[in-house]
This record gives C-alpha cells, sequence and structure tokens, in this order.
C-alpha cells in the first residue's frame, strides 16, 4: 500500500524527488549555460542564490524564475 501512494506522488509531481535547491554546477548544468553565466547573474542580482556555509545553492524555482525572464526567440519569417 505504501509503495502505491508512493508511486502516485510520483506521477501527480515527477520532481518529487528533485533537489531543493542545486549548487553551482548543477544548476548551470540543469539551465544548460556556464558556471560563469551562472556568476554573473548572481553577482549582477538577476539570478538569486543563497549561501550554506562556503556553498552557494540556487533554488530550483529561483533557477525556473531567472530561465522565465529570458524573452523569447522570435522566429526571423
Amino acid at each position: 500500500m505504501l509503495d502505491g501512494r508512493r508511486d502516485l506522488a510520483k506521477t501527480e509531481n515527477p520532481h518529487a524527488d528533485a533537489p531543493l535547491a542545486l549548487g553551482i554546477v548543477d544548476a548551470a548544468r540543469a539551465a544548460g549555460v556556464g558556471r560563469s553565466t551562472i556568476y554573473e547573474n548572481i553577482n549582477s542580482g538577476a539570478l538569486k542564490a543563497r549561501k550554506a556555509g562556503r556553498r552557494t545553492l540556487i533554488l530550483r524555482e529561483d533557477l525556473q524564475a531567472w530561465l522565465a525572464s529570458f524573452p523569447p526567440l522570435r522566429s526571423a519569417a
């Protein structure tokens, strides 16, 4: 019964097992950009980051909001 609930939770929220926050390398990989792009946008204030000791963490929702802030690509046609 418990396994059935766990499977149901995964179908309702496919990111249920995903980490809430990402380090710089993982955030860059998830966004498809380089580490320097992540650092530049943190330093400019465009991307929110948090510190946990010496680690810089980016909440998944902040990374998604940053990506959503980019203008859509316009077609040439």
